[in-house]
C-alpha cells in the first residue's frame, strides 16, 4: 500500500487541483493512503474533510516580504515546521509527496527533499508562485497546467479537473441544466467573477443586459461575491447570486464572460467554451498570463477591467454573439488548448516521481 502525503492549500486554486488529483489516485488505488497536509486557516480546513480525506494542520507561515520582526523570526518559524512535516513522513510511512503550493507546500517540499521521499508538484498558474518556484528544485517532476510556465523541470500535465467537469456531457446534461436554472432553450451565455465574485464585471454585464438579449441570448449570470447587485428585470436575464452547481451552468454555456483564474481558463477551454477574459487588475498579473495560451490560438477574447465597459459589451461582445462561425472556430481552438485528463497526467508524473526515486534507492517504505 502507497501512503500519498498531498501537501498545498489557502485558495481553491490550490485545494481544487489538490482533490482532484487524490481522487484520481483513490480511484486508480482503492488501497492507498491519501494524507493531505494543509493549515486550519485555509480552504482546505472545509473541503477536505468533507470529502472524506485526513487533514494534518501545520501553522500558516507566509513568506516575509519586507524587512521586519517577522521576517526576523521566519527562519526558526519554517525549520520547526519542517520537522513537523518530517516527523509525519517518518511516523506515517510517506512515500511520495506531492505538492500543490500554498504556506504549507514549502515545508512539505523541504521535508521531503531531506527525508529522501520522492516529490512532485503541480503548479495551477501560468505566473509561478514562491512555494513552487523553491520546490521545483527538489525533483525533475514539476506539472504545469499552462504551457510555456516558467519553472524549473516544467512539464505540461494540464489543470487537474473535478470529477463532475472531467467528464461532463453537456448535451446530456442540458435538459438537466435548464430545469435548475429555469431558464428557456435557447443559447446562453454565462457570466461569472468567481465564488468571490468581480465587482466591475457585475456592474458592466448588468447594464448591458438588455444589449446582451438583443442578441437572441438568455444570460445566466452569477454575481457571486456580496450578491450587491439587483437583478435589471430585462426578459432572458437571470441574475442569480451563487451556484452549487458549476457542472450543470457550463453545460449550458454558449459562451462565457468572466475573470481569467487559473480554474476558470482550464474548465472553460477543457469544455470548448468560447470566452472572453477580463483579468483581474490587481495583483502580479497571473490572470492575464493565465488567458494568453487560448487566447493566441483564438479561442477567447481578453479586455483590460478598465476598458470593459457597456459601450464595449455593445460593440464587441454583441456582434461576437451574432457570428456564429468565429464562435464555432473559437470553440474548436478553445478545445485544442484545453485538457480534460490533467489529474490523470499528474498522477502518472507522481508515479514517475516515486519509481525515480525507489530507483535512486529513496522513496519512502519502498526505498529506506
Amino acid at each position: 500500500m502507497t501512503t500519498y502525503l498531498m501537501a498545498g492549500g489557502g485558495t481553491a486554486g490550490h485545494v481544487n487541483p489538490l482533490l482532484a488529483v487524490s481522487d484520481a489516485l483513490r480511484r486508480l488505488e482503492p488501497d492507498a493512503e491519501v494524507i493531505v497536509l494543509g493549515t486550519a486557516e485555509g480552504l482546505e480546513s472545509r473541503l477536505v474533510p468533507a470529502r472524506g480525506y485526513e487533514l494534518v494542520t501545520i501553522p500558516k507561515l507566509p513568506f516575509p516580504r519586507r524587512p521586519d520582526a517577522a521576517a526576523l523570526r521566519f527562519p526558526a518559524r519554517f525549520r520547526a515546521s519542517v520537522a513537523q512535516v518530517r516527523a509525519v513522513i517518518r511516523e506515517r510511512g510517506v512515500d511520495v509527496v506531492a505538492g500543490f503550493g500554498g504556506y504549507a507546500a514549502a515545508p512539505a517540499y523541504s521535508a521531503a527533499h531531506r527525508e529522501g521521499v520522492a516529490l512532485a508538484l503541480h503548479e495551477a498558474n501560468a505566473k509561478p508562485g514562491l512555494a513552487n518556484r523553491l520546490g521545483a528544485r527538489y525533483t525533475q517532476q514539476v506539472g504545469v497546467a499552462f504551457q510555456g510556465t516558467p519553472i524549473a523541470h516544467a512539464r505540461f500535465v494540464g489543470m487537474p479537473l473535478r470529477r463532475e467537469i472531467e467528464d461532463l456531457d453537456r448535451a446530456a446534461a442540458r435538459q438537466e441544466a435548464l430545469a435548475y436554472f429555469g431558464l428557456d432553450d435557447r443559447k446562453t451565455v454565462l457570466v461569472t467573477g468567481g465564488s468571490l465574485g468581480a465587482r466591475s464585471v457585475n456592474a458592466t454585464v448588468t447594464a448591458a443586459a438588455a444589449a446582451l438579449t438583443s442578441t437572441g441570448y438568455q444570460v445566466l449570470h452569477i454575481q457571486g461575491g456580496a450578491a450587491e447587485f439587483a437583478d435589471p428585470g430585462v426578459p432572458g436575464y437571470h441574475l442569480v447570486d451563487y451556484c452549487d452547481r458549476m457542472d450543470l451552468a457550463l453545460a449550458l454555456a454558449d459562451v462565457a464572460i468572466s475573470r481569467a483564474g487559473a480554474a476558470t481558463v482550464s474548465e472553460l477551454s477543457a469544455l470548448g467554451i468560447p470566452a472572453v477574459y477580463v483579468p483581474y487588475p490587481v495583483g502580479n498579473g497571473e490572470q492575464r498570463f493565465n488567458a494568453a495560451g487560448v487566447v493566441e490560438a483564438g479561442g477567447a477574447v481578453l479586455v483590460d477591467d478598465a476598458e470593459f465597459t457597456p459601450g464595449w459589451v455593445l460593440t464587441s461582445v454583441v456582434p461576437l454573439l451574432s457570428d456564429g462561425a468565429r464562435l464555432r472556430s473559437m470553440s474548436q481552438a478553445a478545445a485544442r488548448v484545453g485538457v480534460r485528463d490533467g489529474a490523470q497526467r499528474m498522477v502518472a508524473l507522481i508515479r514517475e516521481a516515486q519509481q525515480s526515486a525507489f530507483r535512486a534507492g529513496r522513496g519512502g517504505r519502498s526505498g529506506r
